[in-house]
């Protein structure tokens, strides 16, 4: 929802609204602050279905004062890092953009409510308690976790009823997931049964309702392929460049999504074998035929933004003598189109909670850089820019060899 000048001029000057946090500047421990603000609009506790908005450059009374014009594009562009710097998970839906409000330019950022609630920032869950924000009660997390059974929410999220409990790892969950996700302070202080926690992290659909997710299912299920047949990766190691050419290498991985990335890793690291020149220059110089960064962006790429629904096909990683090829069966999604699919600053998530996972698991650093960073690192190692053949259903990565 974008609001109107008129609108954002109300919420502005209303100081005891709680749908609007302001700041003088985006420096001192104003960042902070402001992400626990995004934090609280997401996840919208009092329900008004209403996007909330930081104001950077007005005083607390709702004065607008501004800022200096040579520095707009930076700070915009500073404010955009609260979605994508992977501190708020999953990842909130916003929009950054310069208004002018009683003459005066500012930068606004509006966070529309998120779907499938609740939010963190930095392993603690914020709500607005009036026109101030707090870390949430048990209670409060037990209403966000109610309201979102009832909303629509993404296929990440949707309840799997021939599922039980017993598809999950208590284990995984308890020991790998549950303490990367919350603070340690924030755990040892909830006193919240394995049900509550398993909801609470999108892994069951409710506590009363203790039928695992698609996502808990991917993450901490015993067997992610009982449920959702496409959940793997097909490995393929080719010797030559078509597919009649001999076979050398096969694997089909599969498991919870740790298991997965993990393993791909492996495999690829395998093939992807270093080469040491100690004759050319006085030392010796270390070069693969591929960055492993710019694969391991690629391919996590394709698993975090795949679709689970609807298809029993599998990520395909395929490895020729002269290039890598990586299908994912999931076209562009959201925001995200054939026209402007791989263009920096445009991204969506199909997955937002399995984004989240990953991030949580350490598999993501930042959301939104992946394939320039795989550019990036492509360039540096002296190969081509990686290929995208993309299509509505599907999208086709072509890396290939450095010559």
């Amino acid at each position: 929802m974008r609001y109107s000048d008129d609108e954002l001029e109300a919420l502005l000057t209303n100081i005891e609204s709680d749908l609007a946090e302001r700041k003088e500047t985006w420096t001192g421990d104003a960042p902070e602050k402001g992400r626990q603000a995004a934090c609280a609009f997401a996840n919208d506790l009092p329900e008004h279905r209403k996007s909330g908005v930081l104001f950077v450059g007005a005083k607390d009374d709702g004065t607008p004062i501004g800022f200096g014009a040579k520095d707009a594009d930076e700070l915009l562009r500073t404010l955009a890092d609260i979605r994508t710097d992977g501190q708020i998970l999953p990842p909130p839906s916003l929009i950054v953009e310069k208004r002018r409000i009683k003459g005066v330019d500012l930068a606004v950022v509006t966070v529309l409510p998120a779907d499938a609630p609740p939010v963190r920032y930095k392993g603690r869950i914020w709500i607005r308690l009036g026109p101030r924000r707090g870390i949430a009660t048990a209670q409060d997390e037990r209403i966000l976790n109610e309201r979102r059974r009832y909303r629509e929410v993404p296929f990440d999220v949707q309840p799997v009823t021939s599922a039980t409990l017993e598809s999950l790892s208590r284990v995984s969950f308890e020991e790998e997931y549950l303490t990367n996700a919350f603070a340690a302070d924030i755990l040892a202080a909830n006193e919240q049964s394995y049900e509550q926690r398993l909801a609470a992290c999108k892994m069951i659909a409710a506590f009363d309702l203790p039928a695992p997710t698609v996502l808990g299912l991917l993450v901490v299920g015993k067997a992610p392929r009982d449920w959702l047949a496409g959940a793997y990766v097909q490995f393929l190691r080719i010797n030559g460049s078509e597919w009649s050419d001999q076979l050398i290498d096969e694997a089909t991985i599969d498991g919870p999504i740790a298991q997965v990335l993990r393993r791909l890793d492996e495999k690829l690291d395998a093939h992807n074998r270093t080469e040491v020149d100690i004759a050319s220059e006085n030392t010796e110089r270390r070069t693969s035929p591929y960055p492993r960064v710019a694969l391991q962006q690629l391919a996590r790429n394709a698993i975090m933004h795949r679709s689970y629904e609807n298809t029993n096909t599998p990520v395909r990683v395929y490895w020729f003598n002269d290039r890598i090829e990586i299908h994912n069966p999931g076209g562009p999604f959201g925001s995200v189109t054939v026209e402007n699919f791989g263009r920096p600053g445009v991204t969506d998530y199909r997955n937002p909670n399995l984004a989240d996972a990953m991030k949580v698991l350490g598999f993501v650093q930042r959301f939104g850089v992946g394939i320039a960073t795989a550019q990036a690192e492509l360039q540096r190692n002296g190969n081509p820019p990686a290929e995208f053949h993309v299509e509505p259903s599907n999208v086709l990565v072509t890396i290939r060899k450095k010559t």
